[in-house]
């Protein structure tokens, strides 16, 4: 995640014929990403028109989930990573997904 070095906005990538760049969401500050970042592109499955762009700095490719002390119910291992996502409404909680990391089970848990 970059910020613009003006503004301090969020800068998010735009694709251009010269390739992706960088763009400002408050003052339009234009730059190119940092050399050797990766960027991926994938469709948005809620509409066909938009598209997500994802830059990811070389040395940010891999980033390490918390841990937590959870019961598997697969293995019985007491020590999971975990994550939270919004899959419901805005007024809804998150929900908080864990995975074993001794197994790799995945489940999840609601408010």
């Amino acid at each position: 995640m970059s910020f613009c070095p003006k503004c301090g906005g969020l800068m998010l990538p735009s694709k251009r014929e010269e390739g992706v760049i960088l763009r400002c969401t408050k003052c339009g500050y234009e730059m190119k990403p940092q050399e050797g970042a990766t960027v991926l592109r994938r469709n948005i499955s809620h509409s066909p028109r938009e598209r997500e762009i994802v830059v990811i700095e070389k040395k940010e490719s891999r980033l390490p989930l918390p841990t937590i002390r959870a019961f598997c119910p697969k293995c019985g291992n007491n020590t999971a990573y975990w994550w939270m996502i919004q899959t419901r409404a805005g007024d809804e909680p998150p929900t908080r997904f864990f995975r074993c990391t001794k197994c790799g089970y995945t489940w999840r848990e609601y408010d």
